[in-house]
């Protein structure tokens, strides 16, 4: 078998181990909280024979070991069940949230790498400089930032005190064509700021010190001795031994990225799967809540593939690893 193939079910197979591992872990937790569906959704005359005939219908009342087992049969069927609470296809309701969390911190992660690299290539070209510092400023002050505060800050004065930006949603109703569209760009706006800001720091320190490290290694300076311009020696040669490691990190902050939109979400009640999970919460709606931490595992798990297979192309010798 070529190499690059056995690369990729190696880690195609830990991808696996990892999401039956997150299902798992998602299915004991849940049981763990306190109270129980019936409680959430029951009307308030609902006697103790209703309430039991309730938690029957939803299979809470087998044993947990059987539980997990249907569970784990359903999931290799492609069924997340029915939902507790709203009484529809789990697989239904996600469908209807994943466009706008895929907005959301997929903007996120492009907005991340059109602003991080121009910052990480100045900082590290002007190394110990002024702007080297100011970018760094930039940085520590992004890594320190909470994705709550963040939002409440932004939802405060762009939203509550200037009015510049919608406070909530991610559209008005009523509008339509490509009026739509614009109305949707103006709610993304604050949410992809405090994702923007809390994800930018890290990107950008650990490209800056790592463009440093490679613009000093000896094929820059063979390049350089060639009279290679060294704007072709930053962008062509530099830069593409200083993606290696933050390739990686942005695969690592793509999974931050997707928890910290729950965080979002709820504060900018941005209909997405983040939103959902909060509803869920409330509601102790079972179905939804698991089904929308394999979503977000499952695309934490691809996401990390794609970077060891993009990081596996950019340095091959990470395939015999």
């Amino acid at each position: 078998m070529p190499p690059i193939a056995v690369f990729v079910a190696k880690r195609v197979g830990h991808g696996l181990v990892t999401l039956w591992f997150a299902v798992t872990i998602t299915f004991l937790l849940l049981r763990l909280l306190p109270g129980d569906p019936a409680t959430a959704i029951a009307s308030t005359n609902m006697d103790a024979a209703m309430r039991q005939e309730l938690l029957t219908k939803y299979g809470l009342t087998d044993p947990l070991v059987v539980q997990y087992a249907k569970y784990l049969g359903q999931l290799l069927h492609g069924d997340l069940g029915t939902s507790f609470s709203q009484a529809q296809p789990v697989s239904a309701i996600l469908l209807e949230r994943l466009p706008w969390t895929v907005l959301l911190a997929g903007s996120a992660v492009v907005l991340t790498v059109l602003v991080g690299i121009p910052l990480g290539v100045t900082a590290a070209t002007h190394a110990h400089g002024a702007l080297d510092r100011v970018v760094q400023v930039i940085g520590v002050t992004g890594q320190s930032l909470f994705v709550p505060s963040v939002g409440i800050f932004l939802l405060y004065v762009f939203g509550l005190v200037l009015g510049w930006f919608p406070i909530g949603g991610a559209y008005a109703e009523g509008v339509y064509g490509g009026a739509w569209y614009l109305d949707v760009l103006r709610h993304l706006v604050l949410p992809l700021t405090s994702l923007v800001l809390v994800s930018l720091g890290s990107y950008v320190l650990t490209l800056r010190s790592t463009l440093i490290d490679a613009l000093g290694e000896d094929f820059c300076t063979l390049a350089r001795a060639k009279g290679t311009p060294e704007r072709l020696v930053v962008w062509k040669h530099g830069l593409r031994n200083a993606l290696l490691p933050t390739t990686t990190l942005l695969g690592l902050q793509l999974g931050f990225l997707v928890g910290g939109s729950v965080l979002t979400e709820t504060i900018f009640a941005y209909p997405g799967v983040g939103r959902a999970i909060y509803e869920s919460v409330i509601r102790l709606d079972f179905p939804v809540l698991q089904g929308a931490f394999l979503l977000l595992a499952a695309t934490v798990v691809v996401a990390n593939m794609l970077t060891d297979l993009a990081y596996g192309l950019l340095d091959p010798r990470v395939r015999n690893a």
